[in-house]
């Protein structure tokens, strides 16, 4: 992973307006660059497996960011499971809008789960569950984080299961 420095006004104005600058980049750097399906898709893996371990690690000091990181890993599964899919009703709102919302992660989810089971369904409804209930509500103690993660785990190893058959 490399390093970008983003002048600080740019930081503070992402975050006013609910922007992940690390998303937007490579969401950008991915149309822009015209990435192949299948190197976005891996690209993203790649994504999701770090933000899995960073979450991992963040489980016993700050289980509010350990619960965000291990969202951000199924979310980034999904979304390479969408561009490696071809799921391109909903790519093209993505690309139309800029950016992911709820619902398309939601409806990108459903479509997964049709082809390759309702494992993908379990992981991200407990990824989600991570995200509400220990990120914006930050109930959640490391029992109720770790107990989650082997489904969020598994959605990944799905995806790479298919990457690299």
């Amino acid at each position: 992973m490399a390093t970008i420095i983003i002048p600080q006004g740019i930081v503070e104005k992402a975050k006013k307006f609910g922007v992940d600058i690390q998303q937007l980049v490579v969401d950008i750097l991915a149309e822009k660059l015209g990435m192949d399906p299948e190197d976005e898709a891996k690209a993203r893996l790649e994504l999701a497996k770090r933000f899995l371990e960073e979450g991992k690690k963040l489980i016993a000091e700050d289980p509010i960011q350990a619960s965000e990181k291990i969202y951000k890993s199924a979310e980034e599964a999904i979304k390479a499971f969408a561009v490696i899919l071809n799921l391109n009703e909903i790519l093209a709102r993505v690309r139309t809008r800029g950016r992911w919302t709820v619902t398309d992660l939601e409806k990108a989810v459903r479509k997964i789960a049709k082809i390759f089971g309702k494992e993908i369904l379990v992981g991200w409804g407990e990824a989600n569950y991570l995200h509400i209930w220990g990120f914006h509500e930050a109930k959640l103690d490391r029992d109720a984080i770790e107990i989650r993660i082997p489904y969020v785990e598994r959605m990944i190893k799905i995806l790479e299961n298919h990457l690299t058959s």
